[in-house]
């Protein structure tokens, strides 16, 4: 059987390129044969299923034809054998497929000898080529699985590790060409594409995880704040295939509760006295002189934006004392009162007594 000489898995070649070159013989059971790059024969005729088992073993299976160039190519290279040779395709139940792929024969693939295929005795499953035949040279036509024809095998340029496992690997005559998969590029899809470094935003903690290199597709970043802030934007950001993140970084920004105000009749201090109410910010509360503090007299802005507890307020009392009224209390009297001590509180009705 015959095999082509090696070559580096690097090396490329035009795609639908067509070049014969004779390589060096060796034998097996099949005895010595000639390979045109990726294509092998047996010298010896088998049935359809042998010769497939034969291509699979040595190579990698029957040969499947892509296109009337390679027809072309087969037909010029490959030697005359008076019953010519099987090729990789059967029919799957009333349909001629592709062996290699399962996939369906095209309209636009077929290349049947005149009259072909016609299923002569309904037992025609198997297809051969007719390699330099006088009247229909590269025509196919189906025949019995059973008869004995050569072998027209070949042998796969794609391996397991082609394309860096990152890619798909495209078949053309002598070599192959490389489909990246969205993340990856070079000629082998041995590069992987790349995202900007992420800085550290102030007052925050970043982990990553790079499966693929640092800050590189698939790479993730997870964000959280010192205590005293919280994430403003998202708490995570991917690499992409196209090389961006899925976003800005976050900001981690200050947590502050509410605006707090001096009661009325008292006075406030906070520390620290930025006016931002931050987290840990402490206000304390003090009543002018006459007035008594209700509520708490110091409350701290806690890491969920919360106080601890409500703003206090300042009260007074009023003591009222009859001083002296002009008469008996009857109607359009007038009494005077001494204001003894002042309490703060809405009048339900400022026409009449409290």
């Amino acid at each position: 059987e015959g095999s082509r000489k090696s070559r580096k898995s690097t090396a490329k070649a035009q795609s639908g390129s067509l070049c014969a070159k004779k390589v060096n013989m060796v034998g097996d059971e099949a005895g010595p044969a000639v390979a045109a790059w990726t294509y092998h024969y047996s010298t010896k005729a088998y049935s359809w299923n042998y010769s497939r088992e034969f291509c699979q073993k040595h190579y990698t299976d029957l040969v499947a034809i892509q296109n009337k160039k390679e027809i072309a190519h087969l037909n010029e290279v490959i030697p005359y054998f008076s019953s010519y040779y099987w090729i990789g395709i059967r029919k799957v139940g009333d349909t001629w497929t592709w062996v290699g792929t399962k996939q369906p024969l095209t309209e636009e693939a077929e290349n049947w000898a005149e009259h072909e295929p016609n299923n002569k005795k309904n037992n025609q499953d198997c297809v051969e080529i007719y390699i330099k035949s006088a009247s229909a040279p590269g025509k196919w036509n189906d025949e019995p699985c059973g008869k004995r024809k050569r072998a027209l095998c070949y042998a796969a340029s794609c391996q397991d590790m082609s394309c860096s496992k990152q890619g798909k690997c495209i078949e053309t005559i002598g070599n192959y060409t490389c489909s990246c998969f969205p993340g990856f590029y070079g000629p082998e899809c041995e590069y992987v594409r790349e995202c900007e470094d992420l800085d550290l935003p102030r007052q925050a903690f970043m982990n990553c995880s790079h499966p693929l290199g640092n800050f590189s597709f698939t790479s993730e970043c997870r964000f959280h704040c010192a205590e005293g802030y919280k994430l403003n934007g998202p708490s995570k950001l991917e690499c992409l295939a196209s090389g961006v993140w899925t976003s800005e970084p976050p900001q981690c920004v200050a947590i502050a509760c509410g605006p707090l105000q001096s009661p009325v009749h008292g006075s406030m201090d906070c520390s620290p006295s930025s006016g931002a109410f931050q987290d840990n910010t402490s206000c304390s509360f003090r009543c002018a002189e006459g007035f008594k503090l209700e509520g708490a007299d110091l409350v701290q802005c806690t890491e969920l934006g919360q106080w601890t507890a409500p703003a206090p307020v300042c009260q007074g009392t009023v003591t009222l004392e009859h001083s002296f009224c002009v008469s008996q209390l009857v109607r359009h009297h007038t009494c005077a009162f001494l204001i003894l001590q002042f309490k703060q509180s809405p009048l339900r009705n400022p026409r009449s007594w409290p």
